[in-house]
C-alpha cells in the first residue's frame, strides 16, 4: 500500500508545542537497548539538526512574510524534536560507547543505501565512504576497551564487524579531490535525493559530535584520534553534499528536506522495536507530514510546479537498519584499494600519480605520526594484538587487506606494518 505523505493527515503546527517534561523525559537503558534503536536515535538527531540549520540559513536569505512565518514556527518545533531525540541517550553512556553507535550508523546505513541507490555513481561514492567509516569503528573499538574495558560487541551486538578497513591515515585528502559530480535535478529519483540528504545529515552530526566531545578524554592520543577522524567526517560531508544538484532552488530544497524527515520518521516508526521510543517516531512523523504540506504549498506558489515532480507520490525508505556484514565484507575485499581521482572519478592505489594532490596533505598532517595508527600500536603493546570481531575467514585477512589498502608514498612514521598484523593474528584477544 502506497503511503503518500502529501495526502496523509498531520498534526496542525499550532498543536505541536509540548511541555518541557514531555520534551526531555524519554531515555533508553544502554544495557538492554537494541543496537538499532540506538542507531535510529543517532540518525534522527542528525536529521533534526540539519533541518534546523537549513531553515535558519533559508530565513537569512528571504524576506517573504509567509515563508518566514513558516520557518520561524517550525524551527522551534524542530529544535524541540531534536532535544527529545538527542536526550534519549542515557547519562551513563560514555562518549566512546556513543561513538561506537555513531560509527555503526555510518557503516550499516551507508551499506543499506548503497544497495538501494538507483544512481550507479552515487552508489559508488557510498561504497567508497563506507570503507572509511568501517575503519573508524575498528579504531574506536580499541579505545572503548582501553578506556572503559568495553567489549565493542556490547554496543554493536555483533551486528557489525570490527576489523581493519581502508586505513584512516589514508582518508585525508585535498578537499577539492573530495568533490563529486552532482545529480541532475530534472531526472534524479526521489530515492537518490533522500539518500544523499539523509547521509549528509548523519555525517554532519558525527562530525559535530566528535568536535564537541572528543576533548573530554585526558589521553592525548585518544584526543588526537578524535581530531583525526573528525577531519575525515568533514571530508565526508563535503563529498556527500557535493552529490546534490546546486541548481535546486531553496524552495525545492525545503521540500526535499521536509520529505526526507517524513521518510526517515516513517521508516523509524515501521522498524522500531522499543515500545517507549516507537510512539515518538509516530508523533514526529505526523508533525513532519504537516510541515511537508506547508512546504509543498510554498513550493507550488513560488515555483508554479507540482511537488510530485520533485518528491514523487510515495515515501521512500532511506534508513532500514539490519546487519550488513556480507555486503560490507564484499566491498572491503574488492574496493579497499580504491581512491579518489583528481577528475571526480575513482582509481586505485597502484594507479595514483606521484603528484596526486592528496599526498601532500597526508604527508603534512601525518608528519609526526597518525593517532589512529598509534592506537593499534598501544593496544598491541598492552594485549599483544588488536581487537578484531568478525568471522575467522575475515579476521585473518587483516594483513592482506592492509597490504592492498595502504598507500606507500605517504605513510605515517608510526604505521602498523603488514608484518605486525601477521604477528597479531597468531594470538587471540581476551577481554
Amino acid at each position: 500500500m502506497i503511503f503518500n505523505p502529501l495526502t496523509e493527515k498531520g498534526i496542525p503546527i499550532e498543536k505541536q508545542l509540548r511541555t518541557w517534561n514531555d520534551i526531555a523525559k524519554r531515555k533508553f537503558n544502554k544495557y538492554d537497548v537494541d543496537c538499532y534503536t540506538r542507531t535510529r536515535q543517532i540518525l534522527m538527531n542528525g536529521i533534526e539538526i540539519e533541518a534546523w540549520n537549513f531553515k535558519h540559513a533559508f530565513a537569512r536569505f528571504s524576506g517573504d512574510e509567509e515563508l518566514c512565518k513558516f520557518l520561524a514556527e517550525t524551527k522551534k518545533i524542530e529544535d524541540m524534536q531534536q532535544t527529545t531525540v538527542n536526550w534519549m541517550s542515557p547519562a551513563d553512556q560514555s562518549v566512546l560507547e556513543t561513538t561506537l553507535g555513531y560509527e555503526q550508523v555510518a557503516v550499516d546505513l551507508t551499506a543499506w543505501m548503497a544497495q538501494n541507490e538507483p544512481d550507479p555513481y552515487v552508489k559508488e561514492t557510498f561504497n567508497f565512504g563506507l570503507l572509511e567509516d568501517f575503519d573508524h569503528l575498528y579504531r574506536y573499538s580499541q579505545w572503548a576497551y582501553m578506556e572503559h574495558g568495553i567489549n565493542p560487541n556490547d554496543i554493536v551486538q555483533a551486528k557489525t564487524d570490527v576489523v581493519i578497513g581502508r586505513p584512516t591515515q589514508n582518508h585525508h585528502n585535498d578537499n577539492v579531490v573530495r568533490l563529486r559530480k552532482h545529480y541532475n535535478r530534472e531526472n534524479a529519483k526521489p530515492q537518490t535525493k533522500v539518500n544523499i540528504l539523509t547521509l549528509v545529515s548523519a555525517e554532519q552530526q558525527t562530525h559535530n559530535y566528535y568536535a564537541e566531545h572528543g576533548m573530554e578524554y585526558g589521553n592525548q592520543i585518544l584526543r588526537s584520534t578524535y581530531a583525526e577522524i573528525k577531519d575525515v567526517e568533514e571530508e565526508h560531508v563535503t563529498m556527500y553534499e557535493s552529490l546534490a544538484d546546486p541548481n535546486e532552488t531553496l524552495y525545492e530544497k525545503l521540500l526535499i528536506h521536509e520529505f526526507t524527515e517524513v521518510c526517515n520518521y516513517y521508516t523509524c516508526y515501521k522498524d522500531e522495536v522499543d515500545d517507549v521510543i516507537k510512539p515518538v517516531w509516530e508523533q514526529f512523523l505526523a508533525m513532519e507530514i504537516e510541515h511537508l504540506h506547508h512546504a509543498a504549498k510554498l513550493f507550488t506558489e513560488h515555483e508554479n510546479r507540482d511537488p510530485e515532480e520533485v518528491i514523487g507520490n510515495s515515501v521512500v525508505i532511506p534508513n532500514h537498519f539490519e546487519s550488513q556484514k556480507k555486503y560490507v565484507t564484499n566491498i572491503l575485499e574488492t574496493e579497499v584499494q580504491k581512491r579518489l581521482s583528481d577528475d571526480r572519478g575513482y582509481t586505485e592505489v597502484s594507479e595514483l600519480p606521484d603528484d596526486w594532490a592528496s599526498y601532500s596533505v597526508q604527508e603534512k598532517v601525518g608528519k609526526e605520526g597518525s593517532p589512529t595508527e598509534r592506537t593499534i600500536q598501544i593496544i598491541a603493546l598492552q594485549k599483544g594484538r588488536d581487537i578484531a570481531l568478525a568471522s575467522k575467514n575475515l579476521a585473518i585477512k587483516q594483513s592482506e587487506l592492509l597490504e592492498k589498502g595502504l598507500e606507500h608514498k605517504a605513510q605515517a612514521p608510526d604505521t602498523v606494518s603488514v608484518t605486525d598484523y601477521d604477528k597479531m593474528a597468531e594470538k587471540s584477544f581476551e577481554f
